[in-house]
C-alpha cells in the first residue's frame, strides 16, 4: 500500500509562516503595530486553525495592502485572495498553498486596537477597546422571518433551488439566536457545535433532502417551528407577534392555546 499523503498544511509550517509575517511587519515602516487575534490570541488554537493578524498602518491603506500582497503572492505563493470591510478596517483574505488561510487586518494607526476578546499586542500601541457592540439579537430574528417569507415565495414561485437557500439561512440564523442566548460565539456557526441535543435534534429536520417541492415545504415548516421555539425561550413577546405571520408563511396550523404549544418548545 502506498504511503498515505498528507493533506493540509501541518502546524510547523503554519506556526513558521505566521512568525515570518510578524517579523516582516517589524520591518515594514508603514506598519506600526500589529497582534495576533483569533484562537491564537488566546492559546486556542488547534490543528485546524488558521492565521489571523491585525496591523495599525501609519501610511496610506491601499498602498501598504497592495505591497503585502505583491509580498503574499511572491514569498508565500498565494492562490487567491479577497477583502472583507469592518468600518475603518479591510481584512485581506489569503490562501496559501496546502489550504493554509491568512487574515490579515489592515487598520489606521488611530484606530488600532481589539474589536473583540481574541487579541495580543505583538509590537506598537492600540487604542483603548470599543464599547461593545449590541447584542444583535432583534439583527437575527429580523434575518429569521425575512428568510422565512423569501423561502415561501420562491417555493410559490417555484424557484426550488432558491427556496433552498433561504430556508438554510434561517435555520443559521436560529442557531445563531440559540447561540447567543446560551454564551457561545453567534458568528459562521462557531457555537453551533456547543449546543445541547434539544436544540439541535429539531434542527436536524430542517435540513432540505431535496429539490422537490413537498420536501421544501416540510422543511420551511421544520424550520418555523424550530425558530419559533427559539424565539419563544429568548423574546416570548416577539414569538407571539410573529407567530400568525410564521405559521402563514409555513402553512402550518396553529395548535390549541393552552399554555403547551408544542411548536413553542
Amino acid at each position: 500500500m502506498s504511503e498515505q499523503r498528507e493533506l493540509m498544511f501541518s502546524v510547523d509550517e503554519r506556526d513558521r509562516i505566521q512568525r515570518r509575517l510578524l517579523h516582516l511587519a517589524e520591518q515594514d515602516s508603514g506598519v506600526v503595530a500589529a497582534a495576533i487575534t483569533g484562537s491564537h490570541a488566546t492559546n486556542d488554537e488547534d490543528r485546524w486553525s488558521d492565521i489571523d493578524l491585525a496591523f495599525g498602518v501609519s501610511d496610506p491603506l491601499d498602498a501598504v495592502m497592495r505591497r503585502w500582497t505583491r509580498q503574499m503572492y511572491q514569498d508565500f505563493a498565494a492562490v487567491h485572495h479577497w477583502d472583507l470591510a469592518d468600518g475603518s478596517a479591510i481584512y485581506r483574505v489569503f490562501l496559501l498553498p496546502h489550504c493554509l488561510e491568512v487574515d490579515l487586518s489592515f487598520n489606521p494607526e488611530g484606530e488600532f486596537g481589539p474589536r473583540g476578546p481574541s487579541w495580543r499586542l505583538v509590537f506598537g500601541r492600540s487604542t483603548p477597546s470599543r464599547a461593545p457592540a449590541s447584542s444583535g439579537h432583534d439583527g437575527m430574528a429580523g434575518l429569521a422571518w425575512h428568510h422565512a417569507l423569501h423561502a415561501r415565495i420562491s417555493i410559490e414561485r417555484g424557484r426550488f433551488w432558491q427556496a433552498e437557500h433561504w430556508i438554510s439561512a434561517m435555520r443559521t440564523q436560529t442557531v445563531a439566536l440559540a447561540c447567543q442566548r446560551l454564551g457561545h460565539p453567534t458568528s459562521y456557526a462557531k457555537g453551533a457545535h456547543l449546543l445541547p441535543s434539544d436544540i439541535t435534534g429539531p434542527l436536524e429536520t430542517t435540513l432540505v433532502r431535496s429539490t422537490d417541492e413537498a420536501e421544501l415545504r416540510r422543511a420551511l415548516s421544520a424550520a418555523v417551528t424550530a425558530l419559533t421555539a427559539e424565539l419563544t425561550r429568548t423574546d416570548p413577546t416577539l414569538a407571539d407577534r410573529l407567530y400568525p405571520v410564521l405559521t402563514e408563511l409555513a402553512a402550518i396550523d396553529r395548535p390549541p392555546d393552552d399554555g403547551t404549544r408544542s411548536a413553542l418548545g
